[in-house]
């Protein structure tokens, strides 16, 4: 029978605290010592059991010592004498179930299956708001090969007045023998793209490895028109055009070549068509074109960079789409740009580019799909030329504390093989063109208020060798009211100067283009001076209204007096006044509601171009010109 042991003393527990320290540091210097001279050593839990009680008692030899073999209680009992079990290795298998873990932790096979394994969301193929195997939330096979697809059907309909000739050889009414006719206009666009990816790589904290992606477009058009002639030069097809076209935006190859540090810095490179922005705007060149771009960033990614080169896809006339099936343009883009984030001060960024154009079309005779001939442009003396311009600029886009900023300066500078005005055709005309943009605004709680300033010099001596009126790329800038302004949603075309247009669709320079998707830069024009006001206001969370004013005029008018043999032209364009408000019901961009309206004032300048004095005049009994847009996106 065993006694119970007696009550120590607090001298005796003291002293067997202090006997345990000295004990326990004793030991590791033995230990120490030993492991230098080979001995071999106790570990400290053997080496204190062979100590006697701290008590001293005659009585603690009576205890029974504790077993070796300890176990958890509701383990299984473990074989005295048994060695530790070889743990099965098995690459790519889940562990089998162990005694030692609880049943309430599940092994899976990898982390993309935790939402399957417990059971908590219910994978559908239409719902793209929750984990779905086609919106790229877990793989498709393996175990890093991810598909990723989008639909967005964008509906477009929109009622417009713009200036529009009348054909004097069929006129669509009869006694009508002015220059201008019914300028009512509206067209019907539906476009569905498809965007289909094939990804390889963790991409959720860095890079792809590799990319294959397809993008295929579908549009459907339809234009009603008031005069013959305008959509085909056939005037026997009419005033109504209903037009179809599959085009390819995108068909590339992303590969990741490396990383170079490991916060995932990295250089890749994409090969195909690709689309590319050479600025944060779209002032210069916004567009998908076929070609191959080096691309990475450095120091954690406040350096970013790209070095590509573009050979340009024939669009379609009616679509805007790239045609694949007709031959590449003998039109070269080559680029270099890079981006410093947090220069000049932190939340700014800024980005310097140079681009090359060089364009060998001077030979060429091409009609659109209605059968007009946009290059060489029809006006001057209506000789093709070739053309190598380069662009230096500056971009910048971000906030000086709570004032934000966006700016944009290009100078072009080349030769013209042709300038089409001079008088002596065998010489060659210099290109010196300038351009500057900027957007400041600031916030006030739920209001931003916007002011926008441009100027693109415009040509004052048409005649002579230098041509001076800038020109873009392909433009499509997202500025002073983007697709929201009369002046840069519409074509105005520039009646009796050749079949031009004053400025282009979604283009903002007065540019005297034959075409903006199919025609070739033009340098001799008349430039664009450009000052507004607009205001963004977030109402609800859904719901944004959007208003911008414009004053637009000429910066130089010799090129249209040249063009129209028009004595005088003054160089006020006029007012651009446009409204928008955008709908989002279900806070996200899957579904979106936009209406807007713009209405652009006359200045002096139109109404020297577009008014007569016999026939229908575009501005007579004080008539402005308008365009409505109502555009549904639905995104998947």
């Amino acid at each position: 029978m065993h006694r119970a042991p007696p009550i120590a003393s607090p001298v005796t527990v003291l002293a067997a605290a202090l006997l345990s320290t000295v004990s326990a540091a004793a030991f590791a210097a033995g230990a120490a010592k030993g492991a230098e001279d080979g001995r071999p050593v106790l570990v400290l839990g053997q080496y204190l059991a062979q100590m006697p009680p701290a008590d001293g008692g005659a009585d603690a030899q009576d205890e029974t010592p504790p077993s070796p073999l300890r176990r958890r209680p509701g383990a299984p009992e473990i074989e005295p004498g048994a060695g530790p079990v070889e743990p099965v290795t098995r690459p790519g298998a889940v562990p089998p179930p162990s005694a030692a873990v609880p049943r309430e932790f599940i092994p899976i096979p990898d982390r993309w299956r935790l939402v399957d394994a417990l059971g908590v969301v219910q994978p559908r193929v239409y719902d793209p708001y929750n984990q779905n195997v086609l919106k790229g939330d877990k793989p498709i096979f393996g175990e890093d090969w991810f598909f990723l697809s989008e639909l967005i059907s964008d509906t477009i309909f929109e009622p417009r007045r713009v200036p529009t000739p009348t054909n004097l050889t069929v006129p669509s009414r009869a006694g009508e023998l002015g220059s201008f006719g019914r300028n009512g206009q509206y067209l019907l666009n539906q476009t569905f793209i498809t965007t289909f990816s094939l990804i390889k790589g963790n991409t959720a904290y860095k890079p792809p490895e590799l990319e294959f992606r397809l993008t295929p477009v579908f549009n459907y058009n339809r234009l009603d028109v008031g005069e013959n002639g305008i959509v085909n030069v056939n005037p026997e097809k009419g005033r109504v055009r209903d037009d179809g076209f599959v085009g390819l935006q995108e068909g590339f190859i992303d590969y990741h070549i490396h990383n170079v540090s490991d916060r995932y810095d990295f250089d890749s490179v994409r090969v195909g068509i690709q689309p590319f922005n050479a600025d944060f705007r779209g002032f210069l060149f916004q567009d998908a074109q076929l070609g191959v771009r080096l691309f990475g960033n450095r120091d954690n990614n406040r350096w970013q960079y790209n070095i590509a080169y573009f050979r340009r896809i024939e669009k379609d006339t009616n679509s805007g789409l790239n045609d694949i099936t007709q031959p590449l343009r003998q039109d070269d883009i080559y680029l270099a740009n890079i981006y410093r984030q947090d220069f000049p001060i932190t939340g700014h960024t800024s980005q310097i580019v140079y681009i090359h154009n060089e364009n060998k079309e001077g030979d060429d005779q091409h009609y659109d799909q209605n059968g007009f001939l946009v290059r060489p442009a029809q006006f001057g003396d209506q000789r093709g030329h070739n053309y190598s311009v380069n662009y230096l600029g500056y971009n910048g886009d971000g906030h000086f504390g709570r004032f934000n900023l966006t700016s944009s300066f290009y100078f072009a500078f080349g030769e013209d093989s042709h300038n089409m005005f001079s008088p002596d055709s065998r010489k060659s005309a210099d290109i010196r063109a300038f351009f500057a943009a900027l957007e400041p605004s600031v916030d006030f709680d739920w209001i931003r208020v916007r002011l926008s300033g441009l100027y693109a010099s415009g040509d004052g001596s048409p005649t002579n060798n230098t041509e001076s009126g800038f020109d873009a790329i392909y433009e499509n800038p997202i500025f002073a009211g983007a697709d929201t302004s009369y002046w840069i949603r519409q074509a105005i075309p520039f009646i009796g100067g050749g079949l031009v247009s004053l400025s282009g669709r979604n283009g903002v320079l007065p540019d005297l283009r034959s075409s903006k998707d199919e025609g070739q830069s033009n340098f001799v024009n008349p430039g664009l001076f450009l000052a507004g006001i607009g205001a963004d206001f977030d109402v609800t969370p859904e719901l944004r209204v959007s208003t911008n004013f414009n004053y637009l005029a000429f910066d130089k008018t010799e090129s249209l007096q040249l063009l129209r043999n028009q004595g005088h032209v003054s160089s006020s364009i006029g007012y651009d006044l446009s409204a928008a408000i955008t709908y989002r019901p279900f806070f996200t961009n899957n579904l979106v509601f936009r209406l807007s309206g713009a209405i652009l004032l006359p200045g002096q300048g139109l109404k020297d171009l577009y008014n007569t004095t016999n026939g229908y005049d575009v501005f007579s009994g004080g008539k402005f010109l308008y365009s409505v847009l109502a555009n549904v996106i639905l995104t998947y």
